[in-house]
């Protein structure tokens, strides 16, 4: 496949000498954390400033998945590229892809995937942990803009599939916050209506919990465009609270 490069960012990369896959596999960095190893090979990230610019570079060796369309394997980043690219289009909020190539050398596999950094926003996590010392006009923005997140993935007919507190990343404007999406590698079709959107929105509520009742219909309310004491939001905490119940009791 052809390389790609986000023409954004291809006057600064070329400046620098890394507009290519070479050079970028060939740059020398110290990795963020223990690169993950199996599947064949191994995977690792790599912190690049160029500029006043962040960066994160992934370079991965044999680390393949297989699937029934791919069935000699391809690298775990080709899916997460192509989910990125899929959310652009449809214009969800999710991190941006910067360069993406793969190639077959030696008889390895190799693939490359840059993205930009995210550092003027700060995960969902972080937030929780200090949830109580957050504004209450804070907080509401928060929820809502998580809330507003799921509501523009599930109505562009996706599912997350890992929708997390460290995958949800928020910025503050002056009137609100912003959202959006990393971790794409696990996105798929949403299929299954309901059943598929609780599926989704169940594990971001376990694992939020600095969220009380009030809080969570606060993200309801925003996620099904209804009041947020309204017959509709009451149904949907139910059945989200029975799946939660169910999933800890496993």
């Amino acid at each position: 496949m052809t390389d790609y490069l986000a023409s954004a960012d291809h006057a600064l990369l070329k400046r620098h000498g890394l507009d290519d896959f070479e050079a970028l596999w060939a740059l020398q960095l110290d990795a963020v954390d223990e690169p993950n190893t199996g599947r064949g090979g191994w995977s690792s990230v790599f912190r690049l400033e160029l500029e006043g610019k962040g960066y994160y570079l992934k370079r991965q060796c044999d680390y393949l998945t297989r699937t029934l369309h791919r069935p000699f394997g391809e690298p775990t980043f080709a899916r997460e590229f192509r989910n990125i690219s899929r959310y652009q289009k449809l214009h969800i909020p999710a991190l941006q892809a910067v360069f993406y190539g793969e190639r077959k050398q030696g008889g390895q596999h190799r693939a490359i995937l840059m993205t930009r950094a995210l550092d003027e926003w700060v995960d969902l996590d972080s937030l929780l942990a200090r949830w109580a010392q957050l504004e209450h006009a804070e907080r509401n923005g928060v929820l809502q803009a998580c809330g507003q997140l799921a509501r523009t993935l599930h109505s562009a007919g996706q599912v997350h599939g890992c929708f997390y507190p460290k995958h949800i990343f928020l910025r503050q404007r002056r009137d609100g916050w912003d959202a959006q999406l990393i971790d794409l590698e696990k996105t798929r079709p949403l299929l299954f209506g309901m059943r598929d959107r609780l599926k989704d929105l169940e594990p971001l509520l376990r694992r939020a919990r600095s969220w009380n009742e009030h809080d969570v219909r606060t993200l309801l309310a925003t996620y099904l465009a209804q009041p947020a004491g309204g017959t509709l939001v009451d149904t949907w905490l139910q059945r989200l609270t029975q799946r939660r119940r169910e999933k800890e009791a496993r």
